[in-house]
């Protein structure tokens, strides 16, 4: 029975075309049922997620011993690729990768074709630079067929700061000729209100993910309750702590399912004399180097002259650093109005 379960699993998976493979094929492997189940109450819920666990994550799960475990990975791991591979390969890989527009053709080329999918993109900026409003334009345009640069999935919005405006979506879904019901029924929207509740929606974000196919998460903005729920430097240990696990789960998601992760963060100002002095723009994005080195490319915004905002590579590993113009209106992101 678990075999043609497994079998079933499979055959739907092959249908749907994706990348990943559901955690019930391990039914077809030996794994009794009730631990499937508690994999995926766990947030385990493909066999990608469980192979990229370390051992003790999986023997902190109710019912789960060191036995079990062992079998569990070594199930798993049978049916990754998780060894080497040819740069041939990984480039063959690379250049299949989707790329979601922006709605700005400058900011496009800035970005060699867009946001990527597979990968964590972080914008940071001060108050009015723009961030929100380019993730609501994402929003859409993940919604878009390849051809017109989107990524033809839905979208999961977390929203920590309660910026979320549904109408500023219809806006941009006119610009595109798209049904605004449709693109709004295709935009999954949660409210988060502290760091444990906004790591919790990306388990039931992964259960999502299985369902439907996604191809962009947001989290607007990833560090505003850390900001309030930790607080000096005697928590700063805990916070990053905590920040690191959440990265981590992001990460995961966008390696096990191929949606594009974009982040939003804050900056803060330097105010010791020395940097003040020499750098022109004292400020910096929150978060520290445990943000910045989960942030596979990270875009600083700027103001400019009126609705025009500046877009410069701060951190990339295949672009150069470089700015392009862009401007906010009423339909979302466009090119600059000069």
């Amino acid at each position: 029975m678990a075999q043609q379960e497994g079998s079933a699993v499979e055959e739907e998976l092959e249908e749907d075309c994706v990348t990943y493979q559901h955690v019930k094929i391990l039914e077809s492997a030996g794994i009794g049922a009730s631990d499937v189940k508690k994999l995926i109450e766990a947030g385990y819920n493909t066999i990608e997620s469980v192979a990229y666990a370390p051992k003790k994550a999986l023997l902190q799960i109710k019912g789960i011993s060191e036995a079990k475990a062992d079998k569990i990975l070594t199930e798993s791991m049978k049916r990754c690729a998780m060894g080497f591979t040819t740069a041939t390969e990984f480039h063959k890989t690379r250049s299949e990768i989707i790329m979601l527009t922006t709605g700005s053709k400058e900011l496009d080329k800035l970005l060699g074709g867009g946001i990527e999918t597979g990968s964590i993109t972080e914008i940071f900026g001060e108050f009015r630079t723009g961030k929100t409003q380019l993730c609501h334009t994402l929003a859409v345009t993940c919604q878009l067929p390849t051809d017109m640069g989107g990524g033809e999935g839905k979208c999961l919005y977390v929203d920590t700061e309660g910026t979320f405006r549904p109408e500023r979506l219809l806006a941009v879904a006119e610009r595109y000729g798209l049904d605004g019901a449709a693109v709004l029924d295709n935009v999954a929207c949660a409210r988060a209100y502290n760091s444990d509740h906004q790591t919790q929606l990306l388990l039931q974000a992964s259960n999502m993910m299985t369902e439907s196919r996604y191809a962009l998460l947001v989290v607007d903005s990833a560090m505003a309750l850390y900001r309030t729920d930790f607080s000096g430097r005697g928590e700063l240990s805990a916070r990053q702590m905590h920040l690191a696990r959440f990265l981590r789960m992001l990460l995961r998601l966008a390696d096990e399912f191929g949606v594009a992760v974009v982040i939003t963060n804050q900056v803060v100002a330097q105010v010791d004399g020395a940097s003040a002095m020499f750098n022109a723009d004292p400020k910096k994005p929150v978060g520290g180097n445990i943000m910045a080195h989960a942030s596979t490319t990270r875009l600083y915004l700027r103001k400019g002259r009126g609705e025009n905002r500046i877009c410069k590579i701060y951190d990339s590993p295949c672009l150069p650093e470089s700015e392009a113009v862009f401007s906010i209106g009423n339909d979302g992101i466009g090119d600059s109005k000069d």
